[in-house]
């Protein structure tokens, strides 16, 4: 009988991957994860290799450095595509409304750069560089919003979170790497006028992509409705709920205006006189998650405490309100709301959830800075060999970890995959130590296999080629399995009422650590070597897992005391 009920399971999980992988939502959902990497890559990666041939000077193209904020802090601007419906286009759905104008006019960015000539008209190259990084950060919380949305039994929010990075991936390939090849052969305007048209292509398509099933997730009910239950009868009284929104408000306002203020700095000041962009992620980045997560998570457990407990709370429903308090409501909504449904659906256990995200991530987060240097510098490996590792086999190797991750996800669950996962990536830390002092290890397990002898047959080919790819191969597949878990898990633990918000705000927590952290691991690696940050970087990844073993007993708990018994998203679904 026991064989028998997991021949069942066996057969019900490759019916559900099969499903998913066969619906039309997963089609769309890889062509948007190709479209929110692509414009990355080429806006923070290959524009400086076309910025340098155009003789453009290292300082100038220190402005273009600026591009990366956008994406550093678009939670910011998370509640407007939350809230705001735009005129016309709101019949696309709440998240389609964003997506699909935000690629049509990254493509027309791109193909308007591609007729303009770097060095001679920077200006107006720059201003569309920045507002395409704008675009493209925009598109980002939208399709991140879109793809927790339109999630159901057949296209699970797994395998459409798996599809997403794949997508995403294979178009950091497309714009870096093969973006350097292809310009070399018809030049740089050619190029970026491919790319935009791919995009244009692509906002032409994504007009037919499914919206959430749900008529709540349809563009302007779901606000309108919330607006309308704050003054119903049991919710926060109207002059506490102002009184949060001014506090919040106040601490968004500044942190916004730091920003603005940099950018406006190292726009209009000389070159000499500007501020360091990494100085200022470093050093205003802690305060401006402080102001804008911190501090209204706090607030946002109060008011949750508050109507938890019966305090404050309205006798009977308020007469609806027009004018000021309308907009005022819509404000809360926008602000406050998001973060005290979290805040007050996970109670005590965001500790734990807080944790998670601030450590899962951390090993390939900080490391991606240093890498080169260690390829390049303490290995003495060539750029070519480099480019081969890393970003072909790599990237390769990326894709089939995300493979397997997607069938782990379906197959044996969310939790298993990303304990699993993430011990897989911390593991992968130690076959770097091993590189760090010789690379023996490595070396005997290349040979042992047959891979340096299959590497030695190409042109170019080496036994320390051959050992470098196959540590980088090893790590990427583990961070393809760890990321295909982590981006399902963090999607699935925020409210598909307040998915944009919620999901900027916890994934910017990742970039953030990985911001923090960097210096310390950079002052480390010139006091103690490569080696003893690599075992560092392990035993870290060793704790995360060990949080993530924690919010999987928290999880299986709170469902065997709600008297739960389906399995979990992603995880087989028995066959009718």
């Amino acid at each position: 009988m026991a064989e028998a009920a997991d021949e069942t399971k066996k057969i019900s999980s490759w019916r559900a991957l099969g499903l998913a992988l066969t619906n039309r939502k997963t089609g769309f959902m890889l062509l948007f994860g190709f479209a929110s990497g692509l414009p990355f890559a080429l806006f923070l990666g290959t524009l400086f290799a076309w910025l340098t041939e155009a003789e453009v000077d290292l300082e100038t193209m220190g402005i273009f450095s600026l591009i990366g904020l956008a994406y550093a802090f678009q939670f910011l601007w998370s509640p407007l595509i939350d809230k705001v419906d735009l005129p016309l286009l709101r019949r696309l759905g709440k998240r389609k409304q964003w997506i699909v104008p935000m690629q049509i006019l990254l493509g027309a960015i791109l193909v308007t750069m591609s007729v303009l000539e770097p060095r001679t008209q920077l200006g107006m190259f720059s201003l569309l560089a920045g507002i395409g990084a704008f675009a493209s950060a925009t598109q980002d919380i939208a399709i991140n919003a879109w793809r927790i949305d339109v999630a159901d039994e057949k296209a699970t929010l797994d395998i459409l979170s798996t599809i997403y990075q794949m997508g995403y991936r294979l178009s950091s390939l497309v714009g870096g790497a093969l973006g350097l090849i292809i310009a070399a052969r018809i030049g740089w305007p050619e190029t970026y006028m491919a790319m935009g048209a791919i995009l244009l292509a692509i906002g032409a398509i994504g007009l037919f992509a499914p919206i959430a099933d749900s008529p709540q997730n349809e563009a302007g009910f779901a606000g309108e409705e919330q607006v309308r239950a704050l003054r119903r009868a049991g919710e926060l009284a109207p002059k506490v709920r102002n009184r949060a929104l001014l506090l919040v408000g106040l601490l968004w306002a500044v942190a916004i205006a730091v920003v603005l203020a940099f950018m406006i700095m190292s726009m209009t000041y000389a070159p000499e006189d500007r501020p360091n962009p990494t100085d200022f992620t470093l050093n205003w980045g802690p305060w401006i998650i402080v102001a804008t997560i911190v501090l209204p998570a706090l607030i946002a457990g109060w008011l949750a405490a508050q109507k938890r407990d019966g305090k404050h709370l309205l006798a009977e429903d308020a007469p609806p309100v027009t004018g000021g308090a309308y907009a005022l409501d819509h404000l809360y909504r926008a602000l406050v709301l998001p973060l005290v449904e979290f805040v007050g659906r996970m109670g005590w256990s965001l500790v734990l959830i807080l944790a998670v995200v601030l450590t899962y991530r951390i090993c390939d987060a900080i490391w991606g800075t240093f890498a080169y240097p260690f390829y390049l510098g303490e290995l003495q490996y060539t750029n070519d060999e480099v480019a081969v590792a890393s970003k072909f086999f790599g990237v390769g190797a990326i894709v089939l970890g995300l493979a397997l991750g997607g069938w782990m996800l379906t197959a044996l669950g969310r939790m298993f995959t990303l304990a699993l996962g993430g011990l897989l990536a911390a593991l992968t830390n130690l076959l770097y130590a091993d590189l760090a002092v010789g690379g023996a290890n490595m070396q005997a397990m290349s040979d042992f296999i047959g891979f340096t002898a299959l590497i030695e047959s190409f042109p170019g080919g080496s036994a320390k080629l051959a050992r470098l790819m196959i540590t980088i191969g090893f790590e990427n597949l583990a961070i393809g399995i760890a990321g295909a878990a982590y981006v399902a898990w963090l999607s699935s633990i925020v409210s598909k009422k307040f998915s944009a918000v919620q999901y900027a705000l916890l994934s910017s927590l990742t970039l953030l650590v990985g911001t923090l952290g960097r210096g310390a691991l950079g002052e480390m690696i010139a006091e103690r070597g490569y080696f003893d940050v690599f075992v560092l970087t392990t035993l870290i990844g060793f704790a995360a897992v060990g949080l993530v073993c924690l919010e999987w007993w928290r999880e299986s708990r709170g469902k065997r005391k709600a008297g739960i018994i389906a399995p979990e998203a992603g995880e087989a679904v028995p066959a009718k």
